[in-house]
Formats: C-alpha cells, structure tokens, sequence
C-alpha cells in the first residue's frame, strides 16, 4: 500500500510541470494576442514567428483565435483583462469604422493596459486617443504601388503572349478581399492605377476590366475572408463565358493576397489553364503576401509574381514593443530600424517585389 501511494505522489510530482505547461500559460499570461481569425495564411505565419519569438524572450502570452467575428474578439479582450493581462495585442476583426477599436481601448483604458494593434490597420485617431497605444503594420498604398508596377512592367515585356485575343488591350480581373479594409482598398485602387500608368506611358491602352456590366471593377469576398474559396468559385464563373473558345479570354489576374491567387489558378488549371504543361496556355496572375505557396508557383511557372510582406519582421517589431510595455517604457523605444509615422504611433515594416529571381 504504501508503494502504492509513494508511486501516486511520484507520478503526480511528474506531472505538474506539464499540468502548468498546459493550463498555466491561460491563466497567469501576461501578454494577450489576438487574431483575427487563424486560419488567413499570412497571419499565421506573423503568429508562429511571434509566439517563439515570446517564447524565446521568456514572456508569457496567450493567443485567441477571434474567428473573424469582431463580436467575438471583443469578448475575449474582455476576459482577457478580467484576467488581469498586462498587454493587449490586437489584429482588429472590423476595420471599415473605428467603433470596434475604440471599443478595445476604452477596456484597456480603463484598466490602465497598454494595446498593440497590429497588421490590419485602425485610424490615426484611434492610436492618437489612448497614449498607450501603437499600430504596427504595413503602409497601405505601398503593396498595391509595388504590384502595379510589377504587372505593368511584366505587361510591357510580354504583352503579345499575354494579349490572347489579339485586340491590343490587356482585359483583367481583381478580386479584392475585403471591402472597408485599407489594405484591400489601396491594393485594389494602384494594382491597376500604378500598371496602367506604366502601360500609357509606353504608348499602350490601359487594362479594361472582363466584364463591362461590373461597374466597381473588381470581385470581393462576400465574407471578408481573402479566401481562396472565393476567388476559385467568381474565377470558375468568369471561365464559363470568358475563355479562349469564346475568344475573349482573361488575360490578366490580379490579387489582393496570395490565397486568392492560388483559389484563381486552382479554377483555371481545372479549366486547362496555368498547368505547366508544355504548349498550355499560362493567364498570369499577381498576388501579395509571398507565402510559400505562391513561391513555389512561381517557381513552377503558374503565377508570374507576388509583393512581399515579411510576417518574421513584423513579428519582431511586435516582440520589441512587448518587451517595451512589460518594462515600462515607451511603445516606440528602440524603435529605430522601422519607419515611424510622424506625429502618430504608427511603425511601418516595408514590402518588397517577388517574381523568383
């Protein structure tokens, strides 16, 4: 009997550190992140990068998957400071007003937390309400500038193998991936602007959207997800009645993000496009985001190019400002790698251009 109960305590002693490994870090973490939702490809590279990077750091967090519901997230920030967190880090559900992040803040605010919002951008007024707060994230325009470039400069060295029909006008598709957001606004408006203008300038017509009957030029996800899903069912649409049977085929598409581009090629390799095959036809398609998805792609000839947006660099900047928080300090201490927004807590990580080269 007594072995017996030496064995038990033995086992249990065993034991705790796993038991605190597994229900300690919800209980007593000091930094609270949450994400939109876990399943956009980007953001879970941004999250794998910051959670070792906290690890590693020693800092104590807990991560929410919010699941594209702001509703949802803004109950978990709730509990979160109900907990007793010392840090809030937040990738915002609703980006189209500042109700939701203004929501956020007055919760912080009042418990005397400091909040980082990051990757999905809120105004400059919000960040300029709270003194605790800051942004981290991308320049908006810049993704969209970078990938109009890329198209139009793409265009002007393959302009006869693109034009498929022979009209002298490259006709295109976009599919935007969330309406009200800043990123997919800015990346809708100059991924066409900044290529036309390359093209004009050449002496070429600008891109004609496929479909005349489409006054917005451009196809959103209904449910703001910049999914693949979404960009595969409009792309096996548009096929049906623009192909190159019909002889007027679409020759170019654009993406807000890498998963739409790869929903976009899956639809037209079902339709005989974009398969490597030698002799088939190859529609080329931009994206953003440079996951490794769309790398490889590229690599294999089925996409011609995507912008970087570099989820480890990102990441990073978030670690140092965590670190900043949990010490006391300014968000924007040892901030001098990064772009800074003048006149708000605002830190900018660059984008780059990727077509494999």
């Amino acid at each position: 009997m007594k072995r017996k109960i030496f064995s038990f305590f033995f086992l249990f002693a065993l034991c705790l550190p796993l038991l605190a490994a597994c229900g300690g870090r919800a209980r007593t973490a000091d930094v609270h992140v949450f994400y939109y939702t876990y399943s956009d490809t980007y953001v879970s590279t941004v999250r794998a990068a910051l959670d070792k990077k906290l690890t590693d750091a020693g800092i104590s967090y807990q991560d929410y998957d919010s699941n594209n519901s702001q509703t949802t997230q803004t109950e978990q920030v709730q509990t979160a400071v109900t907990k007793g967190a010392k840090l809030l880090v937040v990738n915002i559900v609703t980006t189209g007003s500042d109700d939701a992040a203004l929501g956020i803040l007055s919760l912080a605010r009042n418990a005397g937390i400091p909040v980082i919002f990051f990757n999905r951008e809120v105004s400059d007024e919000v960040v300029k309400s709270y003194d605790k707060c800051m942004f981290v994230g991308t320049d908006a325009t810049e993704a969209g500038k970078l990938q109009g470039d890329m198209i139009g400069e793409y265009l002007l060295e393959n302009y006869e193998k693109t034009d498929l029909n022979g009209d002298g006008i490259i006709s295109y598709v976009m599919f935007m991936g969330e309406k009200g957001n800043n990123e997919a606004i800015y990346r809708t408006r100059y991924g066409v602007e900044n290529a036309d203008a390359k093209l004009t300038a050449a002496g070429k017509p600008p891109l004609k959207f496929y479909d005349p009957a489409n006054s917005d030029r451009y196809l959103a996800d209904r449910e703001g997800k910049w999914s693949a899903q979404a960009a595969n069912e409009y792309m096996t649409t548009a096929l049906a009645g623009y192909n190159s049977a019909n002889k007027n085929m679409i020759e170019l598409i654009i993406c807000n993000n890498d998963n739409m581009a790869e929903g976009a090629i899956t639809a037209l390799q079902s339709a005989g496009y974009n398969t490597g095959a030698e002799g088939s036809i190859t529609v080329p398609v931009f994206g953003v985001d440079a996951i490794d998805a769309a790398k490889e792609l590229i690599r294999t000839g089925k996409m011609a190019g995507t912008v970087t947006q570099d989820g480890n660099a990102m990441a990073e900047c978030m670690k140092k400002a965590v670190e900043n928080a949990l010490n006391g300090r300014s968000l924007l201490d040892n901030m001098g790698d990064y772009s800074v927004d003048e006149g708000v807590a605002k830190v900018r990580i660059h984008y780059g251009i990727y077509t494999g080269e």
